[in-house]
């Protein structure tokens, strides 16, 4: 089985970052630093991920977890910060799905299956994100159409986007965003180029996956269908 693969279906993280890790020189095979990206490990092989000896897990599991904010997208911080691994209740090694920014709440897929993970992360899978935000000042109809048919966020325009005006506060505006990309930040990129910060930011769906009543910091479980559903998109 090849390295990245390997280290992924250990649920050490996804083989993107596997990838990474060996750049970095935190992958060691039979006791030596491994340089070679392409390695394939063979049976009595032993291979450590920063100093940890790794195996494949046998069972795959599959969460959804309503992020808090204040907790890091990752299964480690060097800066010693709360890490989204930390709120899965069960003895098990997983890893995130994609992305939540620090100061961004909402639903987040980990798992330890690195083939899913890889599957879904490719390019040409966008599946839609559904997010709930709150941007500072009042927002216009006209403002909203705009932010709808694509902005420019810095060298790039989004594609179109669904935008819905749910309320206007005294001094904010609370909107549901749907997009189909996944650029860095995109969608307070996106309420920053119309005059409107992001104060609050929530995403609440993914495809055809939904928070529902999860509570905030709380994980479950997903269905047989839900994740027979992620396979096949």
């Amino acid at each position: 089985m090849r390295i990245n693969k390997y280290i992924a279906s250990a649920g050490v993280t996804s083989r993107r970052k596997a990838d990474e890790l060996i750049e970095e020189g935190k992958v060691k095979v039979n006791g030596a630093v491994l340089v070679n990206p392409g390695y394939h490990v063979e049976d009595g092989d032993v291979v450590e991920v920063n100093g940890v000896a790794i195996r494949p897990e046998t069972k795959l599991v599959y969460y959804l977890l309503n992020k808090p904010t204040g907790y890091v997208t990752s299964t480690a911080d060097e800066e010693g910060r709360a890490v989204v691994t930390e709120l899965v209740p069960d003895n098990i090694r997983v890893f995130p799905v994609g992305r939540l920014d620090y100061n961004t709440s909402g639903l987040l897929i980990l798992t330890n299956d690195g083939e899913l993970s890889n599957k879904l992360m490719h390019p040409r899978h966008e599946f839609n994100k559904k997010y709930l935000a709150r941007v500072n000042g009042i927002v216009s109809r006209a403002e909203a159409a705009r932010l709808a048919k694509g902005v420019d966020i810095g060298g790039f325009v989004t594609s179109p986007a669904e935008v819905e005006l749910i309320r206007h506060d005294k001094n904010s505006t609370v909107m549901e965003i749907t997009i189909h990309e996944g650029k860095n930040r995109q969608v307070r990129r996106m309420c920053k180029a119309i005059g409107h910060p992001v104060e609050e930011l929530c995403r609440v769906g993914l495809g055809n996956l939904t928070i529902g009543k999860l509570a905030v910091g709380q994980c479950r479980k997903l269905s047989p269908a839900e994740v027979e559903y992620l396979k096949k998109v």
